[in-house]
């Protein structure tokens, strides 16, 4: 168990839960909540996130990328704890319970609620796998803003709802901002041995200077947002994110002068400040 465990990777769990509390507490601040909803919608957003990070455990290690000199931690298959078709199993047991739950959801939400889960559970496959995988090729940031984001966001609204409100794209940018901020400095990281197995993130792509300025400008757009709304509601709970401001700005000071395995400790606190900023925002909303 320890095995699976180990390959689930709880630790990136926040960029799939995160989006959820936050659409759930929107949802409430408009007077609107239903709580079995709500925890299948988590659900399913868990069970897509552990799928998604074992299909990234697999076909990394299958393509070449997840080597012997890699910093990150340590990956189920790479190290031998787990075979490429126990993981391919695990994988699809994990997607296909997402599935069942999914049925439920896509009863309250209909035909919309059925193609976002299609396409979230495909990208999760297509991030490393298939004839074109998306993150090898540089389109991993814009999939993880979108689907941890405003597609997050936005459908666990409106399967509260019932409808797809212009707050909730909004909301849903501040979140897929900062899930992007943790593939980045993830990136960052892994560039040099990227570039080795042909892995063409935007970090290979364009540099470790590009990275750390779009890791900068994710930060800053997490806090505008929601003071851009201010200007239309009156809100001011809200201002209650601006607590978490000096530890964003920590957090960049470390990006840029942290190098090598100590990079790992910046990914894990860069998850936290999602987790901790979702906590902050969802309670500025239900106030």
């Amino acid at each position: 168990m320890n095995k699976w465990i180990l390959a689930s990777r709880l630790k990136t769990l926040p960029a799939a839960i995160s989006p959820v509390i936050v659409g759930v507490s929107l949802a409430i601040h408009d007077g609107d909540f239903h709580l079995f909803t709500a925890v299948m919608t988590l659900l399913a957003a868990v069970l897509i996130q552990i799928g998604a990070n074992f299909a990234n455990d697999v076909y990394d290690f299958l393509k070449g990328s997840d080597r012997e000199d890699r910093l990150g931690p340590t990956r189920a298959t790479q190290s031998g704890l787990i075979s490429p078709e126990d993981m391919k199993n695990g994988m699809w047991l994990v997607f296909s319970l997402a599935i069942l739950v999914g049925f439920y959801l896509a009863w309250i939400g209909g035909w919309p609620i059925v193609w976002i889960g299609l396409a979230s559970i495909a990208s999760a496959i297509a991030y490393t796998g298939g004839p074109y995988p998306l993150g090898y090729h540089g389109w991993g940031d814009l999939f993880v803003f979108l689907f941890f984001g405003i597609i997050a966001v936005s459908g666990t609204y409106f399967l509260q709802t019932g409808v797809v409100s212009n707050e909730s794209i909004l909301f849903g940018i501040p979140l897929g901002a900062l899930s992007t901020a943790i593939l980045i400095v993830n990136n960052l990281r892994d560039a040099d041995t990227d570039v080795k197995s042909g892995k063409r993130t935007l970090a290979v792509r364009f540099g470790k200077s590009f990275v750390k300025i779009e890791y900068i400008i994710m930060m800053v757009i997490a806090f505008a947002i929601p003071i851009y709304i201010l200007q239309f509601w009156n809100e001011f709970s809200l201002y209650i994110i601006l607590f978490l401001l000096p530890i964003s700005i920590r957090l960049t000071q470390s990006l840029y002068f942290e190098t090598g395995e100590s990079l790992n400790f910046v990914l894990i606190d860069t998850a936290k400040f999602l987790f901790h900023f979702s906590i902050l925002l969802s309670i500025g909303l239900i106030l």
